[in-house]
């Protein structure tokens, strides 16, 4: 098929490539548009422009359908590993067992930070976030390994040290936060293992055991997470990385991005929203009805991309009804999120506007019957998209046609205005 789209201006045709993707998706190539006409496009937030072409992931919100490298989802979660899950995103294919091997291997062998990185959490007050704290420890690993500045997709090392490393930041991170010593990796755990074991060991608990069930509901959780096409923070991570970057500088940069509310930090406004309701009387169906008087903001329902349901949430409503059961947890704000996600499923104002459940929701009530702090969940999140983002990197500094983002704008502002002195200067009216 070699269809094109035209675009009349200034009484002149212009022909532009039609680009069809795997899945039937088109685009209008428009990367000769102002060069040829002189005009840009203008698309605040971007929603109708692609940045890029990937072989990373495909989203299909209308069918609810999230593909990594061609797998869907529901298999990856319930037969893959978070380490193999991220070994195909990052190298596109699935590992051989010698390949998953050797990779397991390099990341037991970048687990442990530089002993001098560890006084660095000694500079952070008490009370720093924890997002702030794993945005400028991952900085500052260029520091520490000076070889990395040159960005190079193919060193191993690199991405193995970074994926490894930001789990133990997380941990390390998490224990001083709570006045407790570090604890440090153990090599016999896996990679998901590994990180409950530097969450919750301290010295009154020094032979912890994480639950087989925890690590197995974190690996599903990690890999729910590991990417989500050109989000906020993918995006950024590419943004960054175009300049040369190295990739310590892009996955910090990525970190920041996803950080705010809208983004990383949606499952925590979902407990902070149950614990509202709950300081409130615990009334959900007076909840919902202010919702529906647009006086309440319902967090955790309804997805900017999926416009029938999350394919991802379908998968954690599952394993949080498990890990509830198996936990035996009695905890009011649970029983809360499940009167809110009844009323959703059965009341027509929800289901006409499709706010259904989506994983922020559920993540949210997994990451706190875990044991995970609220102030942790997007660190969490990070943690999952990690692979993600290193995959976008690697990708976009692969490309033949690599070129340094640089959005146009539409300036609005003042025209040509005189300099004055500033003792003849006047505020505006």
């Amino acid at each position: 098929m070699n269809q094109k789209a035209k675009l009349e201006y200034d009484d002149k045709t212009y022909e532009m490539q039609i680009v069809e993707g795997s899945f039937a998706e088109r685009a209008i190539d428009i990367r000769s548009l102002r060069k040829d006409t002189g005009l840009i496009t203008l698309d605040s937030g971007y929603m109708n422009t692609g940045a890029t072409s990937s072989k990373i992931t495909y989203i299909n919100g209308e069918e609810g359908i999230l593909l990594y490298r061609g797998y869907p989802i529901k298999q990856l979660a319930e037969q893959s590993s978070f380490v193999e899950t991220s070994y195909l995103l990052i190298y596109g294919e699935l590992p051989t067992s010698a390949e998953l091997d050797e990779f397991s291997n390099l990341l037991t062998y970048h687990s442990m930070l530089h002993e001098d990185m560890r006084h660095l959490f000694d500079g952070f007050p008490s009370n720093a976030h924890p997002m702030a704290v794993l945005s400028s420890m991952v900085s500052a690993l260029s520091a520490y390994y000076p070889d990395s500045i040159e960005p190079d997709p193919s060193n191993k090392q690199d991405i193995a040290r970074l994926l490894s490393k930001l789990r133990t930041i997380a941990g390390f991170s998490y224990q001083k936060r709570q006045g407790r010593p570090v604890a440090y990796p153990k090599n016999d755990l896996d990679y998901c293992g590994n990180f409950l074991h530097m969450m919750f060991s301290h010295p009154a608990e020094p032979t912890y055991l994480p639950d087989p069930e925890l690590v197995n509901a974190l690996n599903v959780l990690l890999i729910l997470h590991a990417d989500h096409e050109q989000n906020c923070s993918s995006s950024t991570v590419r943004m960054v990385g175009s300049s040369q970057a190295n990739l310590y500088a892009a996955i910090s940069a990525g970190i920041s991005a996803l950080w705010g509310p809208l983004h990383g930090g949606a499952n925590q406004a979902v407990i902070d929203m149950l614990e509202e309701i709950r300081a409130e009387g615990g009334d959900s169906t007076a909840f919902m009805e202010q919702v529906k008087n647009r006086e309440r903001r319902l967090m955790g329902f309804g997805h900017r991309v999926y416009k029938n349901f999350d394919p991802r949430a379908m998968i954690l409503k599952k394993y949080a009804d498990h890990l509830l059961a198996h936990l035996k947890i009695e905890d009011e704000l649970f029983d809360i999120a499940r009167q809110l996600e009844e009323v959703a499923l059965s009341d027509e104002y929800f289901i006409e506007r499709k706010l259904y459940p989506n994983v922020d929701f559920y993540s949210g009530i997994l990451y706190r019957a875990m044991g995970i702090p609220t102030e942790m969940f997007t660190v969490l999140f990070a943690l999952g998209r990690i692979p993600g983002w290193i995959a976008h990197w690697k990708e976009m500094m692969e490309a033949p046609d690599v070129r340094i983002a640089r959005p146009r704008q539409i300036y609005m502002g003042a025209t040509q205005r005189d300099y004055m002195p500033r003792d003849s200067r006047r505020p505006p009216p």
